[in-house]
Formats: C-alpha cells, structure tokens, sequence
C-alpha cells in the first residue's frame, strides 16, 4: 500500500487549506484514514480519522475548524482546515489503517502558518 500525500503549504493566520492523501496497491474494503501531524519538538497526534462508512473523529484542538472526508472511490482522504491557527504548524501525515491491523503512512506535506 503506498499513500501519496499534497497540498501543504505556507499560510496566514486565519487561511485554509486543503490536503489530500491518494491510496493505492492493496486496499482493503475495510479500512479507516486519517491524519496525524507532528510539531517540532513533539510527538505525532492524530488530527482526524474517517471510517469507510463515514464516522469521523477529530482532535479537540481542530473540531469546528477542520473536517475530513473521503472518496471511497479514489481510496482518497481529504482534510479542509479553515481558521488556521500557528500551533496548526507541522508536518502532516495521511494513515491508513486495515485489518491485521496493517498501518501505513504517507510521506508526510509540511503545513507552516504564519502569524
């Protein structure tokens, strides 16, 4: 399985961006996606993960801003962040996660919000 991930990027305070993550190889029709970012000097944290069927789970720190979707035809996950804040900054990472369980991970896309 390899997850290609894009759309990072440099942003004001305040802007969006949308990241997407594209699995292919071997996928399972049971599978959850999700993103994870890590800060300098911090560990990974998941930021939101998806169900096939749909159910979402967010980090507190980005419910209400962020909102993940995906498009179970494409094997793609999406991320829309709106209100960026600057402890947003990190690099994030898109995940797969299927029934062994086997994880995978994308290469990761650096997202940096200015102040």
């Amino acid at each position: 399985v390899q997850l290609q991930a894009s759309g990072g990027g440099l942003v004001q305070a305040g802007g969006s961006l949308r990241l997407s993550c594209a699995a292919s190889g071997s996928i399972s029709s049971i599978n959850v996606m999700g993103w994870y970012r890590q800060a300098p000097g911090k560990q990974r944290e998941l930021v939101a993960m998806i169900t096939r069927g749909g159910t979402t789970t967010y980090a507190d720190s980005v419910k209400g801003r962020f909102t993940i979707s995906r498009n179970n035809d494409k094997n793609t996950v999406y991320l829309q962040m709106n209100s960026l804040k600057t402890e947003d900054t990190g690099v994030y990472y898109c995940n797969i996660i299927q029934p062994g369980p086997e994880h995978y991970w994308g290469q990761g896309t650096q997202v940096t919000v200015s102040s």
